[in-house]
């Protein structure tokens, strides 16, 4: 069997370290390699496997453009900036590009979808099964409950993370707006502080937790009167989402050029 090269950018990072796990385990995957910032400590140290501490043949670079010319393909979980120049490498060279990279604005995203015209992309808020699995519930519900049910989701991730809302809380406003055909901007509320006044019919509200180690929680409670229906997904260890993005990895490598999301790569209906 030829095993798919896969290489690491930001290999160097708790979420780098897992994917560099989740390739060397899977028996259909081989890794390529794995770059760092210039100014990163790790840079020419040898890539380890994060649970065992063994040590690869593979030296962490500066040079994503080398990496992404010698892989099939890229797992990309490092910053808006960075994930854009990337992006130019992916249709450059030909190379897939899985990307769970948050904080992208619609105008970073643009790069993502020029690049999709010659190479397959995946782009994802969140790699897990499960979430998901929560974002088509989520969907579906919306859909069925009308805005006598107030929306509300609530995240927490852990101390260092650095955007907020999750991506993957935005995702699920976006799978609950299109649920009640609404925009998402117009009826989104993200910031309470002082005197708010009542709560807006047909909002969908945020709420943002962070501390300690938590890989991340996300909660979908639609509230009505004398009831509430609560959808909800805990992940115990980041390594969910590194073998997700292996999972979206090995998928895209027999797909076509295109622009694709989690639902297409576990089959999920979109409707």
């Amino acid at each position: 069997m030829t095993r798919i090269k896969i290489g690491v950018v930001g290999c160097g990072g708790r979420m780098g370290q897992m994917l560099v796990g989740a390739i060397l385990d899977h028996e259909a995957a081989l890794l390529s390699g794995g770059t760092e910032r210039h100014d990163s400590q790790y840079i020419g140290q040898a890539i380890r496997h994060p649970a065992s501490g063994l040590d690869t043949d593979l030296k962490i670079t500066p040079d994503a453009e080398t990496l992404f010319k010698n892989s099939d393909v890229i797992i990309d979980f490092t910053c808006p900036t960075a994930t854009v120049l990337h992006a130019n490498h992916a249709a450059k060279y030909g190379t897939i590009h899985i990307i769970g990279t948050t904080g992208m604005t619609a105008e970073d995203e643009k790069s993502l979808h020029r690049a999709a015209k010659s190479v397959a992309v995946v782009y994802a808020s969140n790699f897990s099964l499960g979430v998901n699995l929560l974002f088509y519930l989520t969907r579906k519900a919306a859909r069925m409950l009308d805005a006598d049910y107030d929306i509300e989701i609530l995240e927490m991730h852990h101390r260092h993370k650095v955007d907020a809302p999750s991506g993957t809380a935005l995702s699920l406003g976006m799978e609950a707006a299109k649920g009640r055909a609404v925009d998402l901007d117009q009826v989104a509320d993200k910031n309470r502080d002082g005197i708010t006044g009542a709560r807006k019919r047909g909002d969908i509200g945020f709420a943002v937790l962070r501390g300690g180690n938590v890989a991340g929680e996300h909660v979908v409670s639609f509230n009505a009167d004398d009831e509430r229906i609560e959808l909800s997904h805990k992940a115990g260890d980041r390594v969910i989402f590194a073998r997700g993005a292996v999972k979206a990895a090995i998928w895209a490598a027999k797909q076509k050029p295109g622009f694709y999301d989690m639902a297409d790569v576990l089959g999920l209906p979109k409707e």
